[in-house]
């Protein structure tokens, strides 16, 4: 008696397990699209992602033109998301941009886009602060940059609109932080050119931002590596305006941190 009861459990457990797994591909495939439709929808309600990855993929790839064919795309895209498919969201986001591009939901479509980017590209450490960010790669930075900036400007009105606004302003000072380090990098190559571009390109492309005055600082010694003083002088006056108490600027004198000597204003 005993052991049947055991068995008996051990079997009930299998089945269980069996049914919390979800249907199989093959059962999926004949059900019709209302059906499956519901299901997904269900299990994506349900917390149940991988389950509704499944159903959702079956349900876009049998019926691309169906009833629901556009919901099934949205919801798909959201399931990768929570289910961490980073590039899966994108690829998917893309086409239903490509395909919808007047539909009244794609703003969700560049919304979910650039989270995925910007998932992508956040490091488990950076919350520590035990690591800078700006010296990574910024690849999946720079989507999510160009992801929310574009919705910000389609579609100002949108729902998503507001938290893109405030992410593009953290992902300016990340992108132009990471400029700032090869500029660092040409002044200590004294490749004065370089590091004097770099600086001019984040002023103009991350204008607004905290590594605007250090720009500034670059271009000031850039200029002083290149023998260019009129120039030096004329960059330190605007950074002097804007900026009088940047820690390489003491009582109206640049102090550059590789390039020999300092840069008066009245000299």
């Amino acid at each position: 008696m005993r052991a049947t009861s055991l068995s008996a459990i051990v079997l009930a457990t299998a089945l269980l397990a069996g049914c919390a797994s979800g249907p199989s591909k093959e059962v999926l495939a004949r059900q019709p699209e209302q059906q499956l439709y519901q299901q997904a929808i269900e299990a994506l309600n349900n917390g149940r992602y991988s389950s509704a990855v499944t159903q959702l993929e079956t349900l876009d790839s049998r019926y691309p033109f169906g009833q629901h064919a556009q919901q099934t795309q949205l919801a798909l895209m959201y399931a990768y998301y929570q289910i961490g498919s980073w590039e899966l969201v994108r690829s998917t986001a893309t086409r239903y941009v490509r395909l919808h591009p007047n539909d009244p939901q794609v703003d969700y479509a560049y919304y979910l886009r650039g989270l995925a980017a910007w998932e992508a590209g956040r490091f488990s450490l950076e919350s520590l602060d035990l690591i800078d960010i700006s010296k990574r790669d910024l690849g999946s930075s720079r989507d999510a940059y160009v992801d929310f900036s574009e919705l910000a400007r389609r579609f100002p009105s949108s729902p998503y609109a507001a938290d893109a606004r405030q992410r593009i302003i953290y992902l300016r000072n990340v992108l132009a932080r990471h400029e700032l380090q090869a500029a660092d990098f040409y002044l200590r190559r004294k490749a004065y050119v370089a590091a004097v571009e770099r600086g001019r390109w984040v002023i103009e492309h991350y204008p607004q931002t905290s590594a605007n005055a250090d720009a500034l600082a670059v271009m000031v010694e850039g200029y002083m590596g290149l023998g260019a003083k009129d120039r030096a002088q004329e960059t330190l006056a605007i950074l002097e305006h804007n900026k009088p108490d940047h820690p390489q600027v003491r009582d109206g004198i640049f102090h550059p941190r590789y390039v020999k000597g300092t840069l008066s204003l009245n000299e």
